[in-house]
């Protein structure tokens, strides 16, 4: 019944259904963290009755938390588990040099890269530190770690660096507008929250794009998961697992679930793999017994209860549909750039929504509207001076890890040059 966890930090212990979305956000949010918890999956009503002193398996009151010092939180929201556990901070001030939304690699790096040239630097992530990496099971090929890491170990370390120089990391906060008045702008949040900021940059990364099925969301969490589903590797043994999406994160996924579970398939639209994966990853999966590849063949239906039970396959050229038995499905796709907030304000996007810095905005000829300065955009850049864009939401970016840190340090070295001419 009760799931093996690594050494415990914290002994926080979680009481819930393996199909529950809401025990699912909490396990996903804790390891993508790299804060370990105590899990215990509840089977029967005996057990809801016994071990979470809830009435039930279907008892509302469920996931339940329980603290080192006893306190008991009944279906929590996640941040008043985090600011229980001290994860959730305040801002120490009212204005800081550079404000940085998004805490994926290029955000992190940035922080790493301002805080220790001494720019006061905050950085705001509406859920945990990574973005899409830190839900990734190994980083094989970024500079530095032969053996790989885990995208929620790389992303604690670069928390802590970024702690280290003096960056605040604000997690479970969403701004919801800003005023990018050059050099003295301001960052609204959800909570009502105002911070002011001389320089912004961007990191925003990507948002999962989804299957366009009816009942998608329902299953949510539930048996269907958006990206690699790390912290769900636990629950698959000897299960068959299924993953949509022919990026280097779904082959890694892949090869990580083919070491508890029974059998790996990968459903991909395109021909193959080699156009989109890594040749290491590629070969790593065509050697591999417990992974099989469905090429162009999409997921077109799924089906179950409360819970993901089953899915239909639908191979493109011929129409021919196969139902599968599965309460795991994880979803790779890629994603769609988060910045519906950029048309508000005529920052320039490209035909995808990514935002365009630098030289690239000549191709956009009304940039230059919201341009008040003599001089051009820096590289990183937008039309909106003092407004920076670094990693997967930029337009002509490289969608790798090692890219996007690149591009955080390299934009905190325009943000000095803009904060010094102001």
């Amino acid at each position: 019944m009760q799931e093996e966890s690594k050494e415990n930090i914290g002994k926080m212990k979680v009481y819930g259904t393996s199909g529950s979305a809401e025990a699912y956000a909490i396990r996903d949010f804790f390891h993508r963290s790299s804060v370990q918890l105590d899990w215990y999956g509840l089977s029967t009503d005996a057990e809801a009755v016994s071990l979470a002193g809830v009435a039930n398996l279907r008892d509302p009151r469920l996931p339940v938390c329980i603290f080192p010092d006893g306190t008991r939180l009944e279906h929590p929201t996640l941040r008043q588990i985090t600011e229980k556990t001290g994860c959730f901070k305040t801002p120490t001030q009212a204005e800081y040099d550079l404000i940085i939304v998004g805490a994926g690699p290029a955000g992190l790096s940035a922080a790493v890269s301002a805080a220790s040239e001494g720019l006061r630097t905050a950085v705001i992530e509406r859920y945990a530190v990574g973005g899409q990496a830190g839900s990734t099971s190994r980083i094989e090929n970024y500079l530095g770690f032969p053996d790989g890491i885990s995208g929620a170990d790389l992303a604690l370390r670069a928390r802590e660096q970024a702690k280290k120089f003096g960056a605040e990391i604000l997690i479970l906060r969403e701004g919801v507008d800003g005023d990018f008045t050059p050099g003295r702008g301001i960052a609204y949040m959800a909570d009502g929250t105002k911070l002011v900021m001389h320089a912004t940059i961007s990191a925003t990364g990507v948002s999962y794009r989804k299957l366009g099925l009816s009942n998608e969301d329902h299953f949510s969490g539930a048996g269907l998961y958006y990206g690699a589903g790390a912290s769900e590797a636990q629950f698959c043994k000897n299960k068959q697992v299924f993953v949509v999406g022919g990026g280097n994160s779904a082959g890694q996924a892949a090869m990580y679930f083919s070491q508890t579970a029974s059998k790996v398939t990968v459903v991909i639209r395109g021909e193959g793999l080699k156009e989109t994966l890594s040749q290491y990853l590629v070969d790593r999966i065509e050697a591999s017994p417990k992974i099989e590849v469905l090429t162009q063949t999409a997921v077109t239906a799924l089906h179950g209860d409360d819970v993901l039970r089953g899915i239909t396959l639908t191979h493109k050229p011929t129409g021919k549909q196969q139902d599968y038995d599965t309460s795991y499905l994880f979803l790779c796709l890629g994603g769609a750039p988060n910045t519906d907030w950029a048309a508000e304000h005529g920052i320039a996007r490209d035909e995808q929504g990514y935002l365009v810095t630098g030289p690239d905005l000549e191709r956009y000829p009304n940039h230059k509207a919201n341009w008040p300065l003599d001089r051009e955009p820096y590289y990183l850049e937008t039309n909106m001076p003092g407004l920076f864009a670094a990693g997967d939401v930029r337009h002509g970016s490289v969608k790798r890890c090692a890219s996007a840190v690149g591009e955080g340090a390299m934009a905190v070295t325009f943000v000095n040059r803009y904060l010094a001419h102001l």
